[in-house]
């Protein structure tokens, strides 16, 4: 702890310049799983990225206390030899622990835990003015519930208590056919009452055919079902495998999957959006082609790329929420608009074992149509190319976000937001978030809008202003210059988010 401590208090040190001058300032933790447009300028840093350790493991409390920057894998691999894993394990091996709590990661367990932040006990936070406090649900409550899916907004979290549940060797899954989205809830509802369960999502490869992955813990292998695994390079991506196994049968199908296997099965070509960079580069895609490529398709490697290259500006990459009655309206209108799939589909408890409804920007508030926000809600992952010309790839994106508001959902803001601010805080809580801002003397900081926001008229009016941008613009958009530019900087390794010079904190 002395070394935490003496980090932290470094830390606090120069946050608490940064409020004598009341000049914002951004946290840089080393890496980044947000698709937005992420770079640093070194003179509006806090440099976060050291507090990477796990500090404790209790397996008699059954709590690990690790501080924000420790990635998932690490942690799993941490735990696991003690028997224990955490409740909710984020689906790519680079997010960190505080990055699940401080931007909203749920995934195939939050049917019966809820969002990632939802399992942390307690957490130490430095306060916008410097300030070093502690946390959790009876000590600064507000804060503690109010920094979930801030996006360090509101201070910087330093240390996390996070639960853990006791693990086992395997994940027996289970993949059972639908043949709609209405079919699939009813699946969703069906399994998630059956208190055997640990694991529950879903991929549609069309709009009426998908399947249903249901997994249970076990401590051995049994013999009577096949063993499938999913880390080795010879291994096949999750998604083909599980469209394979659709093909193969109407009936359901049970496998044997590695625990660490089956938490991080989709980080070998992210989902599937790994698939696109073998269009791009118009390259056959099939099994040998995945084996050669396999050290540039796993996520890390892949955000490396990504935010070289700019290519999320050219991708749909939003993660939307709705409640189950309203799905089907969701996936029809994703069908018409949108027109790609896989879809991922994930059940989503609000408020977890917790029962809270206090957690954050993301928590649904009752209106003055709705007695009470609905328990369940279900995530519909939708990546995948889009238009190529701006103002219709905006408009798509801006489209999506309305009918997901007019369909009482919400999207998570690790991606693009094209929301105008009213829009924005017409469903997000302003009145609340400022409060807390005020309060913990956050309020000279960016706001969380002033983060995830795409600015549209910026970009434009950049174009306008500057020759040197309008030429840099038509040859970055000359294929495949950019891709190329991307898959260099991946390959090198190294920094790929923070910049010399000095620009303004936002």
């Amino acid at each position: 702890m002395d070394q935490h401590n003496a980090t932290v208090s470094l830390v606090a040190s120069q946050v608490k310049q940064f409020y004598e001058r009341q000049k914002p300032f951004r946290i840089y933790h080393g890496s980044t799983n947000s698709t937005r447009q992420s770079q640093y300028w070194v003179d509006n840093l806090v440099d976060t990225s050291k507090l990477s350790n796990i500090l404790t493991i209790d397996t008699n409390k059954k709590v690990a206390v690790v501080e924000p920057n420790v990635p998932m894998d690490k942690l799993v691999y941490a735990i696991l030899p003690y028997g224990l894993v955490p409740p909710v394990v984020m689906e790519f091996p680079g997010i960190t622990a505080g990055g699940g709590f401080s931007g909203t990661s749920g995934e195939s367990s939050s049917f019966r835990y809820g969002f990632f932040d939802r399992t942390v006990n307690s957490i130490e936070m430095v306060l916008a003015n410097g300030d070093i406090i502690t946390a959790s649900s009876t000590e600064n409550s507000d804060i503690f519930y109010g920094a979930a899916a801030s996006f360090g907004t509101l201070g910087i979290t330093t240390l996390l208590e996070i639960q853990l549940i006791d693990a086992k060797a395997f994940v027996e899954l289970t993949y059972y056919p639908v043949s709609s989205v209405q079919q699939a809830v009813q699946k969703f509802e069906q399994e998630t009452a059956n208190p055997l369960n640990d694991y529950l999502d879903g991929i549609l490869f069309d709009k009426d055919r998908g399947v249903i992955c249901v997994g249970r813990l076990a401590d051995t292998h049994n013999d009577g079902i096949p063993l499938q695994c999913f880390s080795r390079a010879t291994d096949p991506w999750f998604y083909l495998h599980a469209k394979k196994v659709l093909a193969k049968s109407s009936e359901a199908f049970t496998e044997a999957v590695p625990l660490v296997d089956y938490l991080f099965r989709y980080d070998r070509g992210g989902f599937w959006v790994g698939a696109y960079a073998f269009q791009y580069f118009i390259t056959p895609f099939n099994r040998f082609t995945r084996w050669a490529l396999d050290n540039f398709m796993h996520t890390r490697v892949m955000y490396h790329a990504l935010h070289k290259s700019g290519h999320s500006k050219n991708y749909i990459i939003q993660d939307v929420a709705v409640p189950y009655e309203n799905a089907g309206e969701l996936i029809d209108y994703l069908h018409g608009s949108f027109r790609h799939y896989p879809l991922w589909l994930c059940p989503l408890r609000q408020t977890g074992k917790s029962e809270s409804p206090l957690y954050g920007l993301m928590a649904q508030k009752a209106t003055a149509n709705q007695a009470a926000a609905p328990t369940m809600l279900l995530n519909v992952g939708v990546w995948g190319p889009g238009p190529t010309r701006r103002k219709e790839f905006v408009k798509l994106n801006r489209d999506l976000e309305r009918k997901v508001h007019e369909l009482k959902g919400q999207k998570w803001l690790y991606a693009h937001a094209y929301y105008t601010e009213a829009e924005f805080w017409d469903i997000y809580d302003r009145k609340e978030y400022d409060g807390l801002r005020a309060k913990y003397h956050a309020s000279y900081l960016p706001t969380i809008y002033d983060k995830v926001k795409v600015d549209v008229a910026a970009e434009e009016q950049a174009m306008r202003d500057s020759w040197t941008t309008w030429i840099i613009a038509i040859i970055w958009s000359i294929w495949p210059i950019s891709g190329l530019y991307g898959v260099f900087h991946a390959a090198l390794g190294g920094d790929y988010l923070k910049l010399n010079g000095s620009k303004k904190a936002v």
